[in-house]
């Protein structure tokens, strides 16, 4: 008979209320009622047992039946519920209700029964495998099969899917077939360096010891199909190699968006041991970027197969499937991310050596359509592009000069002072340059990024001028991509030399590359509106928010003459519309980054290398590399 598998058991007669609820209170009762708080808790009590043909069973005989018989199902033992006892002069039987709690949170329902016997006086319960189940005969066990849902997809713009299941081989290394280990370890690490997969095997002769008992495949890497072939003939043949092929969900490419993305594969100890009975071996999970955040809802449900497997002649087993729950598919997840840009932003910073990060942002509706790292670590990818909480250095202009404009304190041809040097409460402010300017216009001051000459207007903005601008600028907002990103921290008040310092992107001030480039692109549009990255599931956002149009036309003048004229001349002979944008370089203690924030058309971007020692000479011409890459 097929059962059905259900979320809760009919609930007749709590064994706990047996004797008051089910029947009158007779040794039969007792007997059942122990028989199933043991069976509850894995174990057979310790009450008397006899076969169906009278042969007496000792408990510790049944305790071990129980649990060979429950098989896959002995680790979570059933809740039980029995109907009301049927006795008939020396035999007795009860229907009772077995619910198994299943992994992914489902419960398998069917209904047995327990029959007794008296015995000299005593109860006894008649032990066989059908009073587990029905269908069970001597020397069967309850299996569960895992049905694999559907992983949902991360789906770009255009709704098709970033990352798909795709073939791969897994390298590892069979400790039975494998003697020169360490030479083994060698070939394989110079096979995979001309990959461009630099790893540490020097473990490898450990790890291929403490699995030679047991003579367990010990990985080493999961490599694309395509790349495996590039090398199946230098590996493929070396004594102990053990190739497995299976399907992954993968990006385009083994570095596409790799820390935004995440990654895809087998669920690990530390996970199963995280949540319990939520996973078996060899399910796949979801780690880091969007694939391990949203892992749940791409993973779906697991289904579940409850099947016996009945021992054949010839040591084979059969298996009879009593019930199943189907699996539920997963869920897609909806991106702005568009392919082409990410891959432009990817192609920029590939030959980057240094960590870096590039952001860009539609301006038009601010969906971001490419968030790109530098490779990094392959194991542990740094989403710095949106997590990075560092200073933005001179780029910070732009918020500064925005409020000097919007507040009325200064104008495009106001002169302004830009020494060479400043010193305020003993510490010395210095440019990039060498030699003061003199008198210069605040465009200028602007275009050369002149340190000197916001540090000595920075008074001009007020204790939270400074602030308030970066506000209205989405910096330190509640803006929210789907995933975890640092907008930005902006504080206000401090002495002069703190008010000093901030209006050039130094002291406490931190954000992240994607905050300036959502910051960029309100500027280039005039107004503030929430970057998006995930739309579906849609995040909460704040309400956009106008800006000052006279102080917004006048920044695009002063940014524009930063590429013109200033410090990103480099980008002024971009194909395509005008190029605006500002440079930044960031002291962080030992290091200096380089930064540039600039739109052009209807893309806002931002580009940061960590230690790049300047905006022009590190993120400028990355910049210009993605920029031209998409005018091609």
């Amino acid at each position: 008979m097929r059962r059905r598998l259900a979320a809760s058991s009919l609930v007749i007669c709590l064994v706990a209320g047996l004797a008051a609820a089910c029947s009158r209170d007779s040794g039969a009762e007792a007997t059942l009622s122990a028989f199933l708080d043991g069976w509850s808790e894995g174990r057979a009590a310790d009450v008397p047992f006899v076969t169906p043909t009278g042969e007496p069973v000792a408990a510790e005989q049944v305790t071990e039946a129980l649990a060979e018989a429950s098989g896959d199902l002995h680790e979570q033992p059933p809740e039980l519920t029995a109907g009301e006892l049927d006795e008939s002069g020396e035999n007795a039987t009860a229907p009772i209700t077995v619910a198994w709690p299943l992994p992914g949170g489902a419960s398998w329902a069917y209904e047995t029964s327990v029959r007794l016997t008296e015995r000299d006086g005593d109860w006894h319960v008649i032990w066989q495998p059908a009073v587990l189940h029905p269908e069970l005969l001597d020397g069967d066990q309850l299996r569960l099969r895992r049905l694999a849902a559907a992983r949902g997809e991360i789906l770009d713009a255009a709704g098709d899917p970033l990352v798909t299941a795709q073939p791969i081989t897994e390298v590892g290394i069979w400790p039975s077939q494998a003697d020169e280990v360490a030479e083994l370890a060698d070939r394989l690490t110079s096979a995979l360096a001309e990959l461009g997969h630099e790893l540490d095997l020097s473990d490898l002769p450990d790890r291929v010891d403490e699995a030679r008992d047991d003579d367990l495949f010990v990985p080493v890497i999961t490599l694309r199909q395509d790349e495996y072939d590039e090398i199946a003939d230098e590996i493929g043949d070396l004594p102990g190699v053990q190739t497995r092929e299976e399907e992954r969900h993968l990006a385009p490419t083994r570095t596409f968006a790799r820390a935004l993305l995440g990654t895809v594969g087998e669920v690990t100890a530390e996970v199963m041991e995280q949540q319990p009975g939520a996973f078996a071996p060899g399910d796949q999970v979801g780690y880091g970027g969007l694939s391990g955040h949203y892992d749940e809802q791409l993973r779906g449900v697991t289904g579940q197969a409850v099947v016996i497997a009945r021992p054949s002649p010839g040591d084979e087993v059969t298996e009879i499937e009593l019930d199943r729950v189907d699996p539920e598919s997963g869920q897609d997840i909806a991106t702005t991310l568009d392919a082409d840009v990410q891959s432009a932003a990817e192609a920029a910073l590939a030959a980057e050596s240094k960590p870096a990060a590039l952001v860009a942002i539609r301006i038009s509706d601010g969906s971001v359509l490419a968030v790109a790292n530098t490779e990094g670590d392959e194991a542990h990818p740094v989403n710095l592009a949106l997590t990075a909480s560092v200073p933005p250095g001179s780029t910070f202009k732009m918020v500064s000069g925005y409020q000097l404009l919007a507040a009325g304190e200064l104008e495009l041809d106001s002169e302004v002072p830009c020494p060479e040097e400043l010193t305020i409460d003993g510490f010395t402010i210095s440019n990039a340059f060498s030699g003061g300017r003199g008198e210069v216009p605040f465009q200028e001051a602007m275009a050369i990024s002149c340190n000197t000459a916001f540090a000595t207007v920075a008074p001009q903005l007020g204790d939270d001028g400074l602030a308030t601008a970066a506000g209205s600028l989405g910096l330190g907002g509640d803006w929210d991509l789907g995933l975890e990103t640092f907008t930005g921290s902006v504080p206000a008040g401090g002495s002069a030399l703190d008010q000093a310092v901030a209006a050039f992107g130094q002291g406490q001030t931190q954000v992240s590359p994607a905050a300036m480039a959502a910051a960029t692109a309100a500027v280039a549009r005039g107004a503030w509106l929430p970057p998006t990255l995930v739309v579906d599931p849609a995040a909460d956002q704040p309400a956009p928010a106008d800006l000052s149009d006279p102080a917004v036309a006048d920044l695009h003048r002063a940014l524009r003459a930063v590429v013109t004229g200033g410090t990103a001349e480099a980008l002024a002979d971009v194909p395509g519309g005008d190029v605006f944008g500002k440079t930044g370089t960031a002291e962080a203690g030992e290091e200096t980054h380089g930064w540039f924030v600039g739109w052009q058309d209807d893309l806002a971007v931002a580009v940061f290398v960590v230690d790049g020692r300047s905006g022009s000479g590190a993120a400028v011409p990355l910049a210009g590399e993605f920029l031209r890459t998409l005018a091609e």
